[in-house]
């Protein structure tokens, strides 16, 4: 092993205050080698690779912006983008590397300084350490790619690729003869005119060969970014990739001709995938974006059996999640169960006493363009205790306020002691709490499974339906919606008025959601 390397990249609020002055925060990597001696980066504001402003680092929390639009004094900021008014910014995301010789112990030093000041934070992320025997390629390429519309991709979105070219190697690439990068226009979509934009250099959109070049200069360690952005043709189905890669060329002799090429990589390390067929991992990997053209969701279903057992529970409609619950605290259960379920092979456990508080059940279901709920229902088992219990389900919209409101309250029936407290489901309507019957005397929901369905009914009332199993629907009622309506469900909050001993479980399976049309 003759060479250390690693990624590192450089976030500060002292841009653009400090930019060229002796107030700036760095981060500083020492390798002590006894038989190479002692190397060092230092990576701040002024350094060639410091490309990025608070636009291009979305989500960071150096995603900042001056108030008053004039960031280049002390200001109030927050995250709404303005331009001017970036106030804060980051390098790219870059490599570095340092010799080292094999069966030697090394001394790495990582330091990061606040110089001057208690005003601007700053931070440093290093990622990938690693060694290798070999020298590493002097030009690195990366590219990201953004749907700015968000959501599901579909026909009509405006994809924004960045690409970021860093050399870092001490020798200063040139503005060679040819271009410096090409990038072909991904097939399925077409350039936007007026988005191409670089840090450094010319870029430009060959509309001839629908590609975008780059030509310029890149020092010896620094950087230059590159964006522009293409909108998804239309009529395109579900499944449709769309991939891009582009090309950078660059002198590796120092002669003045780019003889080696560098293809752009949405990876930061060999991904273990042999793209093209030769026997090693360490391809550079397209950007990928994949196309969700799909039917409308009319059912979401979550049956618990593919979460872990003993923690929480979520589910995804293709990669967008839609559902997740809260977890348990002291003194309660709130989490997958691992073995005793309904049909599949796992169940969502319950065991909720007053004092371990309120629990959840978060629905994510705006991303579907339309969030209007048609019916909620759930297979449940529960049985007997030793004394007073309760469980209250709140279904809530996303103001916190009360749509549907369930509850399960046990009550002494004096037959079977010490286990003589059964279990009563009830529904909150504008007369007050009203019960729903097993097929059981007394409606009582004895050890078993059941499954309660709530079912919009017309703009202002709610169906309640219980069944029972190997018996099908017992019995169905109409009541009152509380206020709200299900066109902003937002979650279902779980809690107790009682502090048991010995706290009943319940346990709740083949959970659905029906949905409106998407409009």
């Amino acid at each position: 092993m003759h060479y250390l390397y690693y990624d590192i990249q450089f976030f500060t609020a002292e841009y653009p205050e400090y930019v060229g002055s002796q107030y700036n925060d760095y981060v500083k990597v020492t390798v002590d080698s006894p038989s190479e001696g002692v190397t060092t980066c230092t990576i701040d504001v002024n350094g060639g690779d410091f490309i990025l402003n608070a636009h291009d680092i979305s989500g960071t929390g150096f995603n900042i912006f001056a108030q008053s639009g004039n960031p280049d004094d002390v200001d109030w900021v927050d995250t709404t983008p303005r331009n001017p008014g970036a106030d804060a910014g980051a390098t790219a995301l870059v490599g570095r590397q340092h010799p080292v010789s094999p069966y030697e112990q090394i001394n790495i030093t990582i330091n990061i300084k606040d110089v001057g000041d208690n005003q601007f934070d700053s931070a440093a992320f290093i990622d990938n350490l690693r060694f290798s025997g070999y020298a590493k390629t002097d030009i690195i390429a990366r590219k990201t790619v953004e749907d700015l519309n968000g959501e599901f991709l579909e026909s009509g979105d405006v994809l924004e690729y960045t690409i970021t070219i860093s050399n870092i190697g001490t020798a200063n690439q040139n503005d060679n003869p040819g271009n410096e990068f090409e990038d072909f226009i991904p097939d399925n979509t077409t350039f936007v005119n007026g988005s191409l934009s670089a840090t450094s250099g010319q870029i430009e959109y060959d509309a001839e060969e629908d590609k975008v070049t780059w030509n310029g200069e890149i020092a010896g360690e620094s950087s230059v970014a590159l964006t522009f952005q293409v909108m998804v043709n239309d009529g395109l189905t579900n499944g449709i990739i769309i991939s891009n890669q582009g090309t950078v060329y660059w002198d590796s002799t120092e002669d003045g001709t780019n003889d080696a090429t560098e293809l752009t990589d949405d990876h930061l390390i060999d991904d273990g995938i042999d793209q093209d067929g030769d026997g090693e991992t360490d391809d550079d990997d397209p950007t990928n974006m994949t196309v969700f053209a799909y039917e409308p969701p009319s059912m979401l279903s979550e049956d618990f059996s593919d979460d872990s057992p003993g923690l929480n529970a979520t589910q995804s409609y293709y990669i967008y999640k839609w559902f997740e619950t809260t977890t348990g605290t002291i003194g309660s259960n709130f989490e997958v169960a691992p073995s005793y379920h309904y049909s599949t092979s796992q169940s969502f456990k319950t065991k909720i006493r007053a004092s371990s508080g309120a629990h959840y059940w978060d629905y994510y279901l705006s991303q579907f363009n339309n969030s209007d709920l048609e019916w909620w229902e759930a297979w449940f088992a529960c049985g007997n205790t030793s004394e007073e219990s309760d469980l209250y389900l709140n279904f809530k919209n996303s103001n916190g306020n009360d749509i549907v409101k369930v509850k399960v309250e046990y009550v002494q029936e004096g037959i079977d002691h010490p286990s003589d407290y059964v279990a009563k489901l009830y529904y909150k309507s504008s007369g007050g709490w009203m019960q729903l019957n097993s097929d059981f005397s007394g409606g009582y929901l004895y050890n078993g499974w059941y499954k309660i369905r709530i079912e919009k009914y017309g703009e202002s009332n709610i169906n309640y339906s219980l069944y029972q199993a190997g018996k099908g629907l017992v019995d169905s009622q109409t009541g009152s919606i509380l206020g709200p309506t299900f066109s902003d469900f937002a979650q279902i909050e779980w809690s107790s008025t009682k502090n048991p001993v010995v706290c009943p479980i319940f346990f709740w399976d083949e959970h659905e959601i029906g949905l409106n049309s998407i409009i």
